[in-house]
């Protein structure tokens, strides 16, 4: 590696089609790479919280339900409805101030959906897709057997013809199953739009829903 970047050593040659493949697999790990960096400490956090609610909970006596955590808006609906229900029905504030809340906690249970599919239909899937596909690629291997074989081709005086053919078999076996795994990876993008439509689908429905119970909830307010 030195005598190629410091002494302008040329190694042997990988061929276009690899060079190509090695190219467009770079863009696409680096993709789902930052989606997944992203989109993983969302899962991290929702972990840290569940498991702070549940320490919580056993310092109370309480129980609570596995896999979810408080949502910003249900914890606020909780107080309205909450100080809704202390003004009591002869109070038109409390009344709203009920109607609001139960609006909000509507949304805060859609929001803890939305996380559940969020996760089962894509983070899940790329954090799979990053643990065995992406890691399955061994360019690095590629680019060290190279380098070995070309340093016993420089040095075909010192070293065996025997020894230079077992650098050369090793390098074309890790070049060749390197190509064959970024062929499958590139070659499963309809499993990859799958998951990027679940996420829509998954968001699409959190808004819809969202919208549907807020304009309700205006509804009433303008009917009070």
């Amino acid at each position: 590696m030195l005598n190629e970047r410091l002494l302008g050593a040329e190694g042997t040659k990988l061929d276009q089609d690899f060079l190509q493949m090695k190219r467009v697999n770079k863009i696409e790990t680096q993709a789902v790479s930052s989606c997944f960096i992203i989109a993983f400490p969302h899962v991290s956090a929702h972990r840290a919280k569940l498991s702070v609610l549940k320490t919580m909970s056993r310092f109370r006596g309480q129980g609570t339900s596995e896999g979810s955590y408080p949502q910003a808006e249900g914890m606020l609906g909780d107080s309205m409805v909450r100080y809704g229900h202390e003004l009591g029905p002869s109070s038109e504030f409390g009344g709203a101030l009920t109607g609001v809340g139960e609006a909000l906690q509507q949304i805060g249970k859609a929001k803890e959906d939305l996380d559940t599919n969020v996760k089962c239909t894509f983070i899940d899937p790329l954090q799979h897709l990053h643990n065995t596909e992406i890691k399955g690629i061994k360019l690095k291997k590629v680019s060290g057997r190279r380098l070995d074989f070309d340093y016993r081709k420089r040095r075909r005086g010192k070293s065996s013809s025997e020894k230079l053919q077992t650098a050369w078999d090793k390098f074309q076996s890790s070049k060749e199953l390197a190509e064959r795994s970024m062929f499958l990876l590139l070659q499963n993008d309809v499993d990859h739009l799958n998951n990027l439509s679940a996420l829509v689908t998954s968001l699409l429905d959190f808004h819809r829903n969202s919208q549907h119970i807020l304009q309700g909830l205006q509804a009433n307010l303008q009917s009070r």
